[in-house]
């Protein structure tokens, strides 16, 4: 049963404590001190989450993925969650592999429930080395994601993060991204509209 808390659940998609891990812990600090609501963080540092194999053993069986690895523990978090803030540092003009990963597994997640994700909130973050280098098309993924699990995703509106929060690390780590002000406009005007939502939707439930 689902908490009467509201909680957030933010992930960084990046396989390093770096720019992108200091993004979203950034962001979950401001929603849990402006909103005093409940967030939980995953990070793919130290974690073993396999591709998925595409064996059809979440389809044919609807008891979730055959591998048991630190998924398990992400199926869980999205589960419990509202909604849903995905970080990724820009690999290649996208997202990361990684980020790419958890969304292909999840897979497994709606077979077994398919409204896990329904009418959940959710919302991007990425983080590039390049002021532009692929953040916009790294946010477009992730709103593919949400739409294509009946999730509604959402951005900081015009004027800023039109598509979500971008972030430039000038590849320096949590340093560069620390001096980024205007990104972090972007991602804190991205958490304020989650929020928003995310609210005026467990108020209609």
């Amino acid at each position: 049963m689902r908490s009467s808390e509201l909680r957030i659940l933010g992930i960084s998609g990046s396989p390093r404590k770096a720019a992108t891990d200091f993004v979203v812990r950034k962001a979950l600090e401001y929603a849990k001190n402006k909103y005093k609501i409940k967030t939980d963080y995953f990070h793919f540092y130290g974690k073993k989450i396999n591709f998925c194999l595409h064996c059809d053993y979440c389809i044919r069986t609807k008891k979730g993925c055959i591998q048991k690895d630190d998924m398990v523990e992400v199926y869980a978090e999205l589960e419990e969650a509202d909604a849903m803030l995905f970080g990724t540092p820009v690999y290649n003009g996208t997202l990361s592999g990684q980020l790419k990963t958890l969304f292909d597994r999840c897979r497994a997640l709606v077979a077994k429930n398919p409204k896990a994700l329904k009418n959940k909130v959710g919302a991007g973050i990425a983080v590039g080395g390049d002021r532009l280098g692929g953040q916009e098309l790294a946010l477009l993924t992730i709103h593919s994601f949400l739409l294509i699990n009946k999730m509604i995703p959402v951005s900081g509106g015009a004027l800023g993060a039109n598509l979500g929060g971008t972030v430039w690390s000038k590849d320096l780590g949590a340093k560069g991204v620390e001096e980024d002000v205007e990104g972090f406009k972007s991602v804190y005007k991205t958490v304020d509209r989650l929020v928003e939502l995310a609210i005026l939707l467990r108020k209609t439930r």
